[in-house]
């Protein structure tokens, strides 16, 4: 109705000089409604130079935690957290300790050189095809603020206090090994919803396989439950600010879902939200209502508009080893060797995105194969996580 008033004064103002003051308001209103509705990041890319970074060796910092004053945590492979302080100090808190217990730290860090960002060949393979020892990968804060922990290495739901007091959660679900825990996520009524990518083992065969068995699990008060299940590559997942819908990265095939979300935790009406040129990981939505996701591997950040364009922000991608990537997933042929000869150099293997900063627009990267977090400024803030509101 409005912009059909504006419309008829623009085209008959010669027949109303009593309105040429209203007709520029109007004029003015018109253009500020065009530069609202404009997509803050429609031709918009981050600028490399502009990236800086935090941290410093960290050992797989897949997933990241921003807090309101200005902490950052991040997932941490010597079986914990990293703390990161707002003056930049650094603590890592976990319930191995060093001096306690050498052979298990060093079992839990199990890189010959945890600095260097290309270990060789038999510690590369126990870190990150067969997921030796215990392996945070996605975290959240339970309503207390303790760490919930989808652990990559045990495949289990951990919970661990800000101490490093760990209690294990869930092992197993109707009978079965949980399988690869990837992902924890609290919803407004303190319910924790997490996802398993897969229960093959080693998990990179599924990458051939393409076999769905992902699932998304959901823990109240009842007990812990399977609500969604034949996913392919379960990943990271999300609700909108209204928890009316659950979206949920399906790596493997290259797409994110999303399914309606009823009051008792029951997920119905699956469909699929975007199909993507890369394997998406991390994500996280905007205010203006763009998804961003990482691109894993090829080390890319794109963006999924709300009219369905996808959009790529940052590409540190290897051209070579992409397309030697893309034709051995064609082929079904992915190797544990193949993926380890593709990686960019700013965040190897971009696992996640986490919005955090006074105003919710500095972006920080998560990744697997990283030893610290590169972080830059979005013209659009990010959705506020739950432990914000």
């Amino acid at each position: 109705m409005l912009l059909n008033t504006i419309g008829f004064i623009l085209i008959n103002k010669n027949y109303y000089p009593n309105v040429v003051l209203l007709y520029k308001l109007l004029e003015y209103l018109l253009m500020y409604i065009q530069l609202r509705n404009i997509n803050p990041i429609k031709n918009w890319k981050v600028n490399r130079e502009e990236i800086q970074f935090l941290g410093h060796d960290l050992q797989r910092p897949e997933c990241i935690l921003t807090e309101p004053n200005g902490t950052i945590w991040t997932a941490d492979a010597r079986g914990g957290v990293m703390k990161i302080n707002p003056n930049g100090s650094q603590v890592l808190i976990t319930p191995f300790k060093e001096s306690d217990d050498l052979t298990t730290f060093k079992k839990l860090s199990n890189l010959t050189n945890p600095k260097s960002q290309i270990p060789n060949l038999q510690s590369y393979n126990s870190r990150y095809v067969q997921a030796q020892g215990s392996l945070p990968n996605g975290l959240c804060f339970d309503v207390k603020g303790n760490f919930i922990i989808a652990n990559w290495g045990t495949d289990h739901i951990e919970m661990m206090t800000a101490e490093g007091k760990l209690t294990t959660l869930i092992t197993e679900i109707d009978g079965k090994p949980l399988g690869k825990a990837n992902f924890p996520l609290r919803d407004s009524k303190g319910r924790i919803w997490f996802t398993v990518t897969t229960r093959t083992n080693p998990w990179t065969e599924q990458l051939n396989s393409r076999s769905t068995d992902g699932y998304i699990a959901l823990i109240d008060e009842k007990g812990v439950r399977i609500v969604a299940e034949d996913f392919c590559g379960t990943n990271e997942i999300r609700f909108d600010d209204a928890e009316e819908w659950l979206y949920v990265v399906e790596s493997t095939a290259h797409q994110i879902s999303r399914l309606r979300v009823k009051e008792n935790g029951d997920l119905y009406g699956r469909e699929v939200y975007a199909r993507l040129s890369g394997f998406p990981d991390g994500f996280a939505f905007d205010t203006y209502g763009n998804l961003w996701t990482t691109l894993i591997f090829t080390d890319q950040l794109a963006a999924i508009t709300p009219e369905g364009e996808e959009l790529i922000l940052l590409d540190d991608s290897n051209p070579a080893t992409k397309k030697l990537l893309f034709e051995h997933y064609e082929n079904r042929t992915l190797t544990g060797e193949i993926l380890a000869s593709v990686q960019g150099t700013l965040c190897p293997w971009m696992a996640s995105l986490s919005f955090g900063g006074k105003d919710m627009k500095t972006v920080y990267l998560g990744s697997l194969r990283g030893t610290r977090v590169p972080y830059f400024q979005s013209p659009v803030a990010g959705q506020k996580m739950i432990h914000w509101r």
